[in-house]
């Protein structure tokens, strides 16, 4: 696969993040670096959310609160849109600190 693909693919679950991280581990330019920064953040921040609205929705018994949660689907669909236009742009919200973060993925 190429490395547009395996940016594409980094957004897809965690697996698919995994898949296009040891794949394009020894051909990784710039472009795929940067959307698996990217992709990591969206899972990451996906995961710390669920937790927290979780807890939330326990305290208060709102469940319409949840639905907060599809905010890390739409980064998920604004990653891939961005991957697959070849466009290097920040996510909304944690686009920013991804790029700070997760310097290590190189």
């Amino acid at each position: 696969m190429n490395n547009k693909t395996l940016a594409i693919v980094a957004y897809i679950t965690i697996i698919g993040w995994l898949i296009s991280y040891f794949s394009g581990k020894d051909t990784a330019d710039d472009f795929l670096k940067y959307h698996l920064r990217q992709g990591l953040a969206v899972f990451i921040f996906g995961f710390i959310l669920g937790i927290v609205l979780n807890i939330l929705i326990m305290v208060t018994g709102i469940y319409f609160i949840g639905y907060l949660g599809l905010i890390s689907l739409i980064l998920l669909i604004l990653g891939a849109i961005n991957a697959s236009n070849g466009v290097m742009k920040p996510l909304p919200i944690i686009g920013q600190i991804a790029e700070k973060s997760f310097a290590f993925i190189k």
